[in-house]
């Protein structure tokens, strides 16, 4: 192999003495066509005979990435085993005013030919859109054999990789396909938990915690907003047992400071909390009007307005009432029945951050980790994605809530478009498939981290999702479609709504 490697390099060396050939001559006219006939019918058609015809019995193969191939019959056998068998077409496309003809003789007789040049490669999919999967520089030796043009040595080297074709079939399955489609999103890490017929049926996390380290099956994760739904179920459990009213007022156990000169915080209640139309914003500290004080932007119970501060009003009043700290009550409740021992609402001495997934801007760079040290009612919850999916599949079993709690649940408390409102807690999906089924949906979202759950209670499905990107919604829709089918068409079209 070495020698013909070497005997290789001595014709590349006498090329570089050698003149080319005019694009108009007859030479440079026939290695084109040559060309045309191997790759444009052979490869982009997976066209076997046109290679049968025009390779070399004494054909060798080099390639940059790939290694060496030695016969004709190997590279013909690789392009029928693999390439003709990818779930997508594989394209070549010449570049043109790249290709260079050099004619090869001895004694002023013409023997052969180099042919150098740059061609791409696409991947032709099956929806007929088209991506560039790499860029190579190529040099083909072509020798005359009983006067036939016949393709004897090829290079191909300076492979530049771009877009991947993807298996869809082992796609958020198999380890080194979902990652490989994670690095094409530019996603670091990605988690999946998912309920099939009231079972968890997946629990998978794929890629990486930070660069080189890989993120384990329990990997811990910051999701957002999704503690919303915790403590969501907390205050609905403690209606259920008859310890908390949703409409009674609030103000009973907690009045804000900044609003306690405002008559409205006396008509404050759960209910507005768990359905945003408390009229706060989002934080106190986006009322920059107001000075970064609490304020009322509306009466309650007249209008949406999504707020985390809602949450953090309620945790004040629950926490007043029983005399116990929001996780204690957590613990109690749901942490400790469903066995989510790695589930908490900060930092403490317990946690293992060699297992956090890291949060990473948009380009990769690396967010610092804010490690809070008090509960928050609306953000920041750390957890994996077992203990959670353990969590969604109690919510869609019923949480162990009274039948009229249930329906409450999910019943409409504020529109929020023609396919969307807010229930307690949730916001609903309706009419994600022809049976008019709905969906049960929560999100999160902070720097550096989009983490979803869905709960499809007819179908006994449940879904979540958790990243720790700025680009992590990139996974979202290919994850909703893969698992979820007609209703995540549903979903995904009520979602953009």
């Amino acid at each position: 192999m070495k020698k013909y490697f070497f005997l290789f390099h001595i014709v590349l060396l006498s090329i570089v003495v050698s003149a080319q050939t005019e694009k108009s001559a007859e030479l440079y006219k026939t290695i084109k066509t040559k060309d045309s006939l191997l790759f444009n019918l052979g490869f982009n058609n997976c066209d076997l005979s046109q290679f049968e015809n025009l390779v070399s019995e004494n054909f060798e193969f080099y390639h940059d990435q790939l290694g060496i191939t030695d016969s004709k019959s190997a590279f013909i056998n690789n392009i029928q085993n693999e390439l003709c068998k990818l779930n997508y077409k594989p394209k070549r496309m010449l570049i043109e005013n790249s290709v260079e003809v050099y004619p090869l003789k001895n004694n002023g007789i013409l023997y052969g030919a180099m042919e150098n040049g740059i061609h791409h490669f696409y991947a032709m999919e099956k929806d007929s859109t088209e991506h560039l999967t790499s860029i190579a520089k190529f040099s083909h030796l072509w020798i005359l054999e009983n006067g036939n043009w016949k393709l004897n040595k090829a290079l191909s080297y300076d492979h530049k990789d771009f877009y991947k074709p993807i298996n869809n079939e082992l796609l958020f399955k198999e380890q080194r396909e979902t990652e490989k489609w994670l690095k094409q999103k530019s996603i670091p890490a990605l988690g999946i938990g998912y309920i099939e017929n009231g079972k968890i049926e997946q629990i998978s996390v794929f890629g990486e915690l930070e660069n080189g380290k890989q993120a384990p099956q329990n990997t811990i994760w910051n999701v957002a907003s999704l503690t919303k739904p915790i403590v969501t179920l907390i205050t609905l459990k403690l209606v259920s047992n008859g310890t908390w009213n949703l409409d009674e007022p609030i103000y009973h156990y907690w009045i804000d400071p900044d609003v306690k000169n405002d008559d409205r915080n006396k008509t404050l209640t759960t209910r507005h909390i768990l359905s945003h139309q408390t009229g706060f914003s989002n934080w106190r500290w986006l009322d920059e009007e107001s000075q970064n004080k609490l304020t009322f932007h509306f009466d309650p119970g007249t209008n949406y307005q999504y707020s985390g501060k809602g949450y953090e009003y309620l945790k004040k009043a629950l926490e007043n009432k029983f005399k116990i700290p929001l996780e204690k009550l957590a613990d109690s409740l749901i942490f400790k029945p469903l066995k989510m021992k790695d589930t908490r609402f900060y930092w403490d001495k317990k946690s293992d951050e060699s297992r956090f997934a890291k949060w990473h801007t948009s380009d990769g760079a690396l967010y610092d980790t804010h490690k809070n040290n008090d509960a928050s009612a609306a953000d920041d919850l750390l957890t994996t994605i077992e203990d959670y999916c353990q969590f969604i599949l109690y919510v869609l079993n019923g949480a162990e809530l009274s039948k009229s709690l249930q329906k409450e649940m999910l019943t409409e408390q504020i529109r929020m478009n023609s396919s969307k409102y807010w229930g307690l807690g949730f916001w609903i999906d309706e009419n994600i498939n022809d049976n008019g089924d709905l969906a049960i949906v929560h999100g999160g979202d902070d720097i550096g981290v989009h983490t979803i759950a869905f709960m499809l209670p007819k179908t006994e499905q449940g879904l979540i999702i958790f990243t720790n990107s700025d680009n992590g919604t990139e996974a979202f829709q290919q994850v909703v479609l893969k698992y979820l089918g007609e209703s995540g068409q549903g979903i995904i079209k009520a979602e953009m709504k």
